[in-house]
């Protein structure tokens, strides 16, 4: 996978998860944990925002649940994690926020 585009996945969903605590004036942390799972890698952004509300649908393109959204962000970081091999789904807290979590398989011969 191109640098780049692991940026772009984990800036987005650190953004959304910052964005998603806005409104709340408990705990406002964001954590992010990767780990190797045998031949896969993933990665957990986690917050402590109001939580995933339409975790069917946040995917789809142009399905926003911001003001000023345009509902791209989170259907271009799962496009460009499914082209690679991997999966990104959203997970709810207990007892509030969400955590997105994806998986990339480990590349033996990257390139650089």
């Amino acid at each position: 996978m191109d640098r780049v585009q692991l940026q772009q996945i984990l800036v987005n969903l650190i953004r959304n998860g910052i964005e998603a605590m806005a409104s709340t004036a408990d705990l406002r942390m964001v954590s992010l944990h990767a780990t190797r799972i045998d031949d896969m890698i993933r990665f957990a952004v986690s917050d402590w925002g109001a939580g995933v509300q339409n975790p069917d649908r946040i995917f789809e393109p142009f399905f926003t649940t911001k003001n000023d959204g345009m509902g791209m962000g989170l259907a271009i970081c799962r496009s460009i994690v499914e082209s690679h091999g991997g999966r990104l789904w959203a997970e709810k807290n207990a007892p509030q926020g969400s955590t997105f979590v994806f998986t990339l398989p480990i590349e033996t011969n990257p390139t650089t």
